[in-house]
């Protein structure tokens, strides 16, 4: 391949330069208040989400999801950051330092405007039908590349209906939260399930996972989807070692 001269090579920078002057020209400046003088300060970042929602479309498509998505829904305009379809296709439909109007109404421990605090993934699934592992696949791929690049705790996994039990059943017991666990994503049970020590109480457990107990019920339903893949709304031996062994890695974590 031929060399160009350096005079040539030299032009060529400088229309580059002058290109990218140009751009940053055209480019939106951020919104100023027109009441008061601009003296930018350094000392500001974007919104920084803290928490990973996983969400089922429960439609038929990708073509139909993508459509709701962009539209509005029975309740009106709703999207996510992320949709993955079957196919393990990553479509984006939200700048993840944008609120996309993903979880609705809810509370997470101490956060009750998730929108502002979360990045919300669709997968492209009915509700009632195995999800398919190029999908899952595809899933485990984005999770690594958004907790890595938005530094967000890789235990900050959580299903919709784990913010909302009672109102929102996705993405269900056929979710393979185990395939996330096992992967390093979520918080999951770690080693051998013990008896919690006399006075344990469950239901603040279950609160310090981050689970609303308004209605402890449905509470109870979404924690057998996310940890039993299970129906049911009483809590049983098994699940009380589940939820010690969960209040003992956030203590001991300080989360």
């Amino acid at each position: 391949m031929r060399r160009l001269p350096a005079s040539s090579r030299l032009l060529c920078r400088v229309a580059l330069l002058a290109l990218l002057a140009l751009l940053a020209a055209c480019a939106p400046l951020p919104p100023r208040n027109p009441l008061a003088t601009w003296v930018p300060s350094p000392n500001h970042d974007v919104r920084r989400p803290v928490l990973i929602v996983l969400h089922y479309t429960q439609q038929q498509s990708v073509r139909q999801s993508l459509e709701t998505l962009r539209t509005a829904n029975s309740g009106g305009p709703v999207s996510a950051h992320y949709l993955v379809g079957a196919d393990g296709h990553i479509y984006q439909l939200v700048p993840d330092q944008w609120r996309a109007w993903q979880a609705g109404p809810g509370r997470w421990g101490t956060i009750t405007d998730l929108n502002s605090a979360s990045i919300g993934i669709e997968l492209d699934n009915d509700g009632a039908t195995p999800f398919a592992q190029p999908q899952i696949d595809s899933l485990l791929r984005l999770l690594a590349d958004l907790t890595d690049r938005l530094r967000i705790p890789r235990t900050q996994i959580i299903g919709h209906e784990d913010l909302a039990p009672g109102r929102k059943d996705d993405p269900g017991p056929l979710f393979p939260w185990p395939q996330l666990a096992a992967a390093g994503f979520g918080l999951w049970p770690q080693g051998e399930l013990v008896d919690p020590p006399a006075g344990f109480d469950p239901w603040m457990a279950l609160g310090l996972v981050g689970y609303p107990l308004d209605d402890r019920a449905a509470a109870v339903r979404s924690f057998h989807h996310h940890y039993r893949s299970m129906q049911g709304d009483t809590l049983d031996e098994v699940d009380l070692r589940i939820l010690y062994n969960l209040a003992q890695q956030i203590v001991g974590s300080g989360g």
